[in-house]
């Protein structure tokens, strides 16, 4: 065990060093970089008490105690600034870390005016002065855990759901693997939780250490993470200064109140299946709607309504069926036999194998390979 311990805290502070000193770091780095130094002190303050120093040395007792409530809003931030265009922090940001700093606050009576003994008493629960508020901090713990869970969860619900709208790739803006890391995180949080009920309402001994139930995974889901973050790029650091511009997808029915008569909107949706075919703006593999939609000198929003009322499809969709189609051209053709699938792959507009592969199963219901052997 000490050695899951050692691992985890050193991966803390390893990977914070990384993330912080990572070539033209973002805001959402940096969140996660002073994430994992906040991890790193919380396993390391627990790894104390885990060796018994807290008895030995009684005022090291309750340092990290207001820490589970740091993770939660550690995570939204994350997910908020990996999403945003805006990389400015503001003074609202920093009051979803109040509550925790209220917790200090109504903790200094026991962490500067207990002498050693007293705090070995609470520690050891001989007297009763802050049974109430352990109990009430527990409460806090779970709900601050979920709450900001559920909440970063929708937010890349929402994300997932404006990228397919906006951009034709999935590349290096795909957040969907911090779905994965929310979705671990809940249900270690819950089988802590269901841990704690049977031991503290019911008695029940489970003959080891619980805390480890909590520790011990999420020593795992830090490599996950602190790995996942490093590669992440927010979804606007494209290399350049020009921030595109993201179009709010709307209802079917909110098209009726957008303006566009329908005579003009035939004429652009024909103009667009023009230019997609003499222009094959598919190619290029970071297309994005405002970018297409320059092009075509046409607003951004009127495009969208066009490719979902007409074609009845996001903008990911529609411009990958095009590369699928494109590609089905050239590997047909036999001046291509001598190049790899991916190579044609690459050159019909797709950005990587894992992408082309995915949608090309869509799109014609075969993968590649089965396409070309006619199975």
């Amino acid at each position: 065990m000490n050695t899951v311990f050692t691992i985890g805290i050193f991966l803390c502070f390893f990977l914070q060093f990384l993330l912080l000193s990572k070539k033209q770091a973002s805001i959402s780095d940096r969140i996660l970089g002073v994430w994992m130094f906040f991890i790193g002190l919380h396993l390391f303050s627990y790894y104390l008490y885990y060796l018994g120093y807290w008895d030995r040395y009684p005022h090291l007792s309750g340092i990290h105690h207001p820490f589970p409530l740091l993770h939660g809003p550690f995570l939204y931030l994350y997910v908020l600034f990996s999403l945003k265009s805006d990389q400015r922090l503001r003074w609202r940001d920093y009051l979803h870390f109040s509550p925790a700093l209220l917790f200090y606050v109504y903790m200094i009576p026991f962490l500067f005016f207990y002498s050693a003994e007293e705090k070995l008493m609470v520690n050891h629960g001989e007297v009763d002065d802050y049974a109430g508020f352990i109990v009430f901090s527990l409460f806090a713990f779970f709900a601050s855990g979920l709450g900001y869970a559920i909440a970063s969860y929708r937010m890349l619900s929402r994300h997932e759901h404006l990228t397919s709208q906006n951009f034709a790739y999935s590349e290096s803006i795909d957040m969907g693997w911090l779905k994965y890391f929310i979705w671990g995180i809940g249900m270690i949080f819950l089988v802590t939780a269901v841990v704690i009920l049977f031991e503290w309402s019911m008695g029940v001994n489970f003959g080891f250490n619980t805390d480890l139930v909590l520790y011990v995974p999420l020593v795992g889901f830090i490599l996950f993470l602190g790995y996942s973050g490093i590669r992440q790029k927010n979804i606007f650091a494209d290399g350049t200064s020009q921030i595109p511009q993201i179009v709010e997808p709307k209802l079917p029915g909110e098209y009726v109140r957008s303006g566009l008569k329908t005579e003009l909107a035939q004429q652009y949706h024909q103009k667009l299946l023009d230019y997609m075919s003499a222009n094959k703006p598919y190619l290029e593999p970071k297309l994005s709607l405002g970018h297409l939609a320059r092009e075509l000198d046409i607003s951004a929003n009127h495009l969208s309504q066009i490719i979902n009322q007409y074609e009845e499809k996001n903008f990911f969709d529609f411009v990958n069926t095009y590369r699928v189609n494109e590609f089905k051209q050239r590997v047909a053709d036999p001046a291509n036999s001598s190049y790899s699938i991916l190579a044609i792959a690459l050159d019909s507009g797709f950005n990587s194998k894992s992408s082309f592969n995915q949608v090309f199963k869509k799109v014609s219901g075969k993968t590649p390979s089965q396409h070309i052997s006619g199975a």
